[in-house]
């Protein structure tokens, strides 16, 4: 029989061809000339296969890819060598850019969401099924068109995946109102993706107050909600919402960092077999590290 711990899989439904465009200064309404130019792929999935990668705990992230920047995006996992398994679909793949540098904040323009068609969807669930059982799958960002009917198959291919093995979630809009409806093993969100469940709840609630509403409401054991460089708020089981401070660092940059905690978050409880509150105290100096650096999961390790 097999022991080895499960491989960690991430799912993406919304890749991005990003390009970063670094700057000693620049302003709005002007022309401006980029110091340094680079490419990457980004996605939440992404993200957070890259960190699992850093920890060497064994990830394939899966994707959509479209058009000639799916190829890009393509081209570019292969070349880092980084295991994953990408599905094609009609429309292209969105782009992304970051603008970086001099005494501006850091900003990310986005292209428009990129749904993937019913083919792509499909071959999705179908690879899911035939993966081995007690591995442990990630969904990771946004999911364009998940109300429709082209996402029944992958819908009822978590169904089944539940049924032996864990699936958690770092999500928002309508995949994650479904997400907390199911008996999935985690779910880490926001501190405003968390309010949009409880519609009802006051609009000055208590984070903790909108943790315990959400887990008395469905099946979800385990609760992490961020909000920046705030106090992250976890609930396990019955227990009582509690919340740990983020070491204090100079923010170089927020990007990815969310992404990073649940990097570690997922590496602890699945493979380490930690407590939730053990895995939120692991993971914290590793997204405070994030955040002190430029690039996602690119830091020296704590």
């Amino acid at each position: 029989m097999n022991h080895s711990p499960p491989a960690i899989y991430t799912l993406t439904g919304n890749l991005l061809a990003e390009r970063t465009l670094e700057f000693s200064a620049w302003s709005a309404g002007q022309t401006q000339r980029a110091l340094r130019e680079t490419f990457q792929v980004g996605g939440k999935g992404i993200n957070v296969s890259k960190m699992l990668h850093r920890l060497g705990t064994p990830t394939t992230a899966l994707g959509f890819t479209g058009g000639a920047t799916g190829a890009e995006c393509a081209a570019w996992l292969a070349r880092q060598k980084f295991t994953s398994q990408l599905f094609p679909t009609g429309l292209p793949t969105r782009t992304g850019l970051v603008v970086r540098g001099g005494s501006q904040p850091e900003t990310t323009f986005l292209g428009p969401d990129a749904a993937p068609d019913a083919t792509a969807i499909r071959a999705c669930a179908d690879y899911l099924d035939a993966r081995p059982r007690g591995q442990v799958l990630a969904l990771c960002g946004s999911f364009p068109g998940w109300t429709t009917p082209e996402f029944d198959p992958l819908r009822a291919a978590l169904g089944r995946w539940l049924r032996h093995g864990p699936v958690a979630a770092d999500t928002y809009g309508p995949p994650l109102a479904w997400c907390a409806s199911q008996p999935f093993a985690l779910v880490k969100i926001n501190a405003t993706e968390l309010r949009t469940l409880s519609p009802s709840e006051p609009p000055a609630a208590s984070v903790s107050t909108l943790i315990r509403s959400a887990a008395a409401r469905g099946p979800v054991p385990r609760w992490v909600v961020t909000d920046g460089a705030s106090p992250v708020w976890f609930q396990e089981g019955a227990g009582e919402p509690a919340s740990l401070t983020p070491p204090r660092v100079q923010e170089v940059s927020p990007t990815g960092s969310g992404d990073v905690l649940f990097a570690c978050v997922l590496d602890a409880l699945f493979r380490r077999h930690a407590t939730l509150a053990e895995a939120v105290v692991q993971a914290l100096p590793y997204a405070a590290a994030n955040a002190a650096h430029a690039g996602v999961a690119d830091f020296p390790l704590p």
